[in-house]
């Protein structure tokens, strides 16, 4: 079934524009609460969470309209990062949890994400059926069984006592001082509290939201802020959350960024080394560089690659019995604690690997040389197709010719933008910049 609402992480856009308007959510919560209620009975029950975007407040009343409307029961979470809603729905026995967040994009845009009754996100086959009832009539509760709504006040403080959970007993952070960049996001609470609770040194980051100022010029899509903070303060390490807090970027002790394939090389190094790389393989996206390909293959460790996306990861991980898995922008994905990304647990262990070791994290983020690699976007219309134009094709063919065997090309259309992606990795760098600008120069051209 062709899937038009959903993309690769949900339904997402810009608020107040098809499709993230009240009505829309209205029906999308309708549709999912008749989804999950197929069964009929009673007692069903769907958890709602979401960032601190200013729309967030609209979607979550239509979502509740429409839920309730079905005879859903729905406990309102407020804000918490997205894996606290997967952790929700299984702990607090719901059929269904739902996050509103947009993840990493601006303000502007919105989005809604579910998660099945274990805790993961919906697969492919779900979203489509949800869809199917969107677009049809949707049978809604008699008067008597319609449902309730009440607050939860305590989520994020039971999500937080259980983030606590994965990091070694025992262990403190007494003596390392950590910025935490929350990009004004979901986690803007939890993360500083957390980090102070097992003893760090807490210089905290946007955690002054105000509905418009998500992701702002802070968070894992700009650490430069953070970077700025772990100089001036002379801090130990830098974790940089984005607006949901399901990736993360880690600075070290002089603003150097690393991102989520040195930070996935790290774990599986030494949860390999442990025993505990289940599947002897990491599960990553084909975004990944090719210098944690290589690097794997000296530890012994295999690579399984999957579609963009950190839904198609933990698919693969779930089939394959893999514990860990992810993606380059910073999805860390540790099945052993959590069925999403999380962006604070992942933190976590990378501080425990610097107490375990007593190195540096300019020592630890550093494990393998990346191959070059570059990537650019281009922007383009809705409706159009750019890269089934003839013109596109033959460029495409041309350039993967002319670096096979030095490299590789990837070429996408993003399921959260309207955007072509376009990357390429290859050792010889003056070829990569001419491989990519012909490339983009050809898309270009068509949009």
């Amino acid at each position: 079934m062709t899937r038009k609402l959903f993309g690769t992480d949900g339904v997402r856009g810009r608020a107040n524009t098809h499709p993230m308007t009240a009505e829309m959510a209205l029906k999308l919560g309708a549709a999912a609460g008749r989804f999950f209620r197929r069964d009929g009975g009673s007692a069903h029950r769907v958890v709602i969470g979401k960032d601190t975007r200013l729309s967030g407040y609209m979607l979550e009343n239509a979502l509740t309209a429409g839920l309730t409307s079905t005879g859903m029961n729905v406990l309102l979470l407020g804000p918490v990062p997205t894996p606290a809603v997967g952790f929700l729905t299984r702990s607090m026995r719901a059929d269904v949890g739902v996050m509103i967040s947009a993840s990493h994009n601006p303000h502007e845009d919105n989005g809604i994400k579910f998660f099945g009754p274990d805790g993961f996100k919906l697969s492919d086959e779900a979203e489509a059926e949800i869809e199917s009832l969107v677009a049809g009539e949707i049978q809604l509760a008699q008067a008597m069984n319609i449902g309730r709504a009440r607050r939860i006040e305590d989520g994020r403080g039971r999500y937080q006592e259980f983030v606590k959970t994965t990091f070694p007993a025992g262990v403190r952070l007494d003596g390392l001082k950590v910025v935490i960049d929350c990009a004004n996001g979901a986690a803007y609470k939890a993360a500083p509290e957390v980090l102070w609770e097992l003893g760090a040194t807490v210089v905290p980051v946007g955690v002054a939201p105000n509905g418009t100022n998500i992701n702002d010029r802070c968070g894992s899509t700009h650490t430069q802020t953070a970077a700025e903070a772990v100089v001036a303060h002379g801090a130990d390490v830098g974790i940089c959350l984005d607006g949901d807090a399901d990736r993360v970027m880690i600075l070290d002790e002089t603003g150097r960024v690393a991102d989520g394939d040195q930070i996935m090389a790290l774990m599986a190094a030494r949860w390999a080394a442990e025993g505990r790389l289940r599947g002897g393989a990491l599960v990553a996206t084909v975004m990944s560089n090719l210098g944690l390909e290589r690097f794997l293959a000296q530890q012994g460790v295999g690579l399984e690659r999957t579609a963009v996306g950190d839904r198609y990861v933990v698919e693969r991980m779930r089939a394959g019995g893999f514990n860990l898995g992810g993606e380059q922008s910073g999805h860390i994905v540790m099945t052993d604690y959590a069925t999403t990304g999380d962006g604070l647990i992942a933190g976590l262990q990378f501080l425990a690997e610097m107490v375990r070791t007593g190195q540096p994290a300019s020592t630890l983020v550093r494990q393998f040389e990346t191959v070059p690699q570059l990537l650019k976007n281009v922007r383009f219309s809705a409706g159009m197709a750019p890269l089934d134009a003839p013109s596109v094709q033959a460029v495409i063919a041309a350039n993967t010719a002319r670096i096979a065997g030095k490299g590789r090309i990837l070429i996408r259309k993003s399921g959260t933008e309207p955007l072509i992606r376009v990357m390429a990795e290859c050792e010889d760098e003056a070829m990569l910049a001419h491989v990519v600008d012909e490339i983009v120069g050809a898309v270009e051209a068509v949009v």
